[in-house]
């Protein structure tokens, strides 16, 4: 018998990794010696956090770490995989531009910029990657991804000719985009923007009205930061000719979407997708009885892109699938018209989010315990 465990991690307490060998060893010790088991463990992930950490568990590859600079311009330590067999670099933005980067009351997306994740993929062009994989998500920008294009050599200018300063702010002086000094190895990667967004690029639904706010935008900076995202697109439609306003995902990581089609040619894709695609979920789960999956909370958005109904879409005809979080969250139940067969939260009672985080790899390993001597029945 063939079981195949791809869950996500779960946040702060399991990378992928870890939950698929806490499932695998309580799914043993359940099931027994009722017959052969093969197990295959598949880490996931949705193109957000955890991203580079599960594609480097299911596939090798060598930690780069990095000085880079950070959203509000000081110096910080960022991290990608580069995985040398087939020549590529994952790296997630939030690395180097995320908002867990910057303490809350200093948050300002007016400035913050996303230079420092150009200065990621600069490096990983030095280490000779023809793939790139990049993560959106979980940014403290608003930028549209200029200062990532400024680190990479375009420059941004006014009616002057001056070059625009860092941050969202400032692009609503922008007037005309130079990728004269585009670093030319640029055009010969592949580039795959994992996006489990779809907001566009400016408006009610737009990167600074959905997610300004948690980026310490109040309503006036948000107004200020969606204009200029608006002259942002509009300029980068004139002068470089990629449609980017309303392009489905665009507004990703402040906008981050819109400069990685403008200028790494990217293609934006369901983070899930790709992850799925890398890792050869389909062949590697081929002849499965059983698939588990999961993450740290199941519940109505799960259907929008995440791991778990992902995994569910793509696994063996005829396997059942099973889900397991660490919470099963308001209208979960959707899940079940998305693939999934069964879901579980693993704890199990009341208890506190510390102790449940505390807790988890125990909590995980005794839920696929039971699951194991279930499925034996």
């Amino acid at each position: 018998m063939k079981v195949v465990i791809a869950p996500d991690s779960f946040k702060e307490s399991m990378t992928a990794m870890e939950a698929a060998r806490a499932i695998e060893k309580g799914f043993r010790q359940g099931i027994g010696n009722a017959g052969d088991l093969v197990t295959e463990l598949i880490p996931m992930a949705d193109g957000g956090e955890g991203t580079t950490q599960s594609l480097q568990d299911g596939l090798g590859g060598e930690v780069h770490t990095m000085d880079a600079v950070g959203p509000d311009g000081s110096t910080v330590k960022a991290e990608f995989v580069y995985i040398q067999k087939s020549r590529t670099a994952v790296i997630e933005m939030a690395e180097a531009s995320g908002i867990g980067l910057v303490a809350k009351e200093s948050r300002d997306p007016l400035t913050a910029t996303s230079y420092g994740t150009g200065q990621m993929i600069l490096k990983a062009l030095d280490e000779g990657a023809e793939r790139i994989i990049l993560g959106l998500g979980g940014s403290a920008t608003n930028d549209g991804g200029a200062g990532m294009a400024a680190a990479l050599g375009v420059r941004f200018l006014d009616r002057s000719g001056n070059e625009l300063g860092p941050g969202g702010g400032a692009l609503k002086h922008l007037h005309r985009i130079n990728t004269d000094g585009l670093d030319k190895r640029i055009h010969k990667v592949t580039v795959r923007a994992a996006c489990d967004v779809t907001n566009p690029l400016t408006g009610t639904q737009g990167a600074s009205a959905v997610y300004g706010p948690q980026k310490g935008a109040g309503p006036g900076a948000v107004q200020e930061l969606d204009e200029a995202l608006l002259v942002f697109g509009e300029v980068i439609e004139r002068d470089l000719h990629k449609p980017v306003l309303l392009e489905k995902g665009a507004g990703a990581a402040g906008g981050l979407g819109a400069g990685a089609i403008a200028f790494l040619n990217a293609a934006l894709e369901p983070g899930i997708d790709i992850v799925l695609e890398e890792s050869r979920f389909a062949e590697r789960s081929a002849g499965a009885s059983l698939v588990i999956t999961g993450e740290g909370k199941i519940d109505a958005q799960t259907v929008f892109g995440k791991t778990p109904v992902g995994v569910a879409k793509a696994s063996p005809e005829g396997s059942t699938v099973v889900a397991v979080a660490g919470q099963l969250g308001e209208g979960y139940e959707k899940v079940y018209e998305a693939g999934i067969d069964a879901a579980f939260s693993m704890v199990p009672g009341i208890v506190s989010l510390e102790k449940a985080m505390q807790e988890s790899t125990q909590y995980i390993e005794n839920w696929a315990r039971s699951l194991g001597g279930l499925w034996k029945t």
